[in-house]
């Protein structure tokens, strides 16, 4: 029982971590996010692009942390786990929507669709990549 709410609250701080990373991914090229500290700074573009390295390898420490957790889980409660996950992106991106306009609606769609294919290919990498360590 400890374990599994240990794994979920790494799980529910994923997202947190997630927005409060400052200049989004590598390569990103989007306006002003993260911290509002961050922001009052009037940091450099090099201090921007080491502090978003930074914040970058935060998250994935993170991520392997919580992976760990969830990989002691037994299979139904971590079922029931990313379920729950789940069910809570979705209704925050149903209340995301609800407050666009129609246009702004459109393009969230089509952003949504976009990354939903990116997480297919994602998994569909993973699956091959653990295919491959079991054949070796």
């Amino acid at each position: 029982m400890r374990k599994t709410l240990i794994a979920a609250l790494f799980a529910a701080t994923l997202p947190a971590i997630a927005l409060a990373a400052p200049f989004g991914h590598p390569g990103h090229h989007g306006g002003d996010h993260g911290p509002r500290v961050y922001r009052d700074l009037d940091l450099s573009k090099e201090q921007r692009r080491e502090i978003g390295k930074l914040m970058g390898e935060q998250m994935k420490s993170h991520r392997e942390i919580t992976q760990r957790y969830l990989d002691k889980l037994p299979a139904n409660e971590k079922k029931a786990l990313e379920n729950e996950l789940q069910a809570n992106r979705d209704k925050t991106q149903k209340d995301i929507r609800a407050l666009l306009s129609p246009e702004q609606q459109k393009r969230f769609d089509e952003h949504q669709k976009k990354m939903a294919e990116k997480r297919a290919e994602r998994a569909e990498f993973e699956a091959w990549k653990a295919e491959k360590a079991k054949a070796q």
